[in-house]
């Protein structure tokens, strides 16, 4: 289950009700799956064939057509990023950097750990949202954000967008951003 982290304050917001209604007052998406639904062979998988991509997007097809009808979005795919990833450092340093999108960020994680690292309203600052499988958040158009890994370094996601070829990153440069 998803918990949050204010920086600010070292506040910690745990169990799924209090997550949802804090997450809603930052205009944030949040939902959750039911993560059993997954075939235990791929629960804990994080190289996955396009077939066994293929298998997650089935599993999941209710849901995400659910989500994707009521929000605008027209496609979807899987990412999934381990130790195993070609160029994870790379990848990971371009996904480190605070930006904000011209649509939702949506992840609905499926197997491992993630972390949204989001800028909330005035008064709350910077959040992190430590996600797991089961969780789905949607960081809403022009909010500034970066999403990474956690110390497990392991996930696999299901990602919705509006636009076909995807989202595209716009860099926000805000000097109140601070890695810790």
């Amino acid at each position: 289950m998803a918990e949050i982290r204010i920086r600010n304050t070292e506040e910690r917001i745990t169990g799924e009700e209090n997550v949802r209604a804090f997450l809603s007052s930052q205009e944030v998406l949040y939902e959750h799956w039911n993560p059993a639904k997954l075939p235990a062979h791929l629960q804990d998988k994080f190289v996955l064939s396009d077939e066994e991509k293929a298998e997650i997007l089935s599993t999941f097809d209710e849901e995400i057509r659910d989500l994707a009808a009521r929000r605008g979005y027209r496609t979807w795919d899987i990412v999934a990023l381990s130790d195993a990833t070609p160029n994870l450092e790379e990848l990971l340093k371009k996904f480190e950097n605070v930006h904000t999108h011209t649509e939702d960020e949506v992840r609905a994680i499926t197997a491992g750990k993630g972390i949204f690292i989001i800028k909330g309203t005035d008064d709350v600052g910077y959040f992190d949202v430590e996600l797991e499988a089961g969780d789905v958040i949607s960081v809403p158009e022009h909010k500034p954000h970066f999403f990474t890994l956690m110390e497990n370094r392991q996930i696999v996601a299901v990602r919705l967008f509006i636009e076909t070829e995807g989202w595209i990153a716009h860099p926000f440069a805000d000097p109140a951003f601070q890695k810790a």
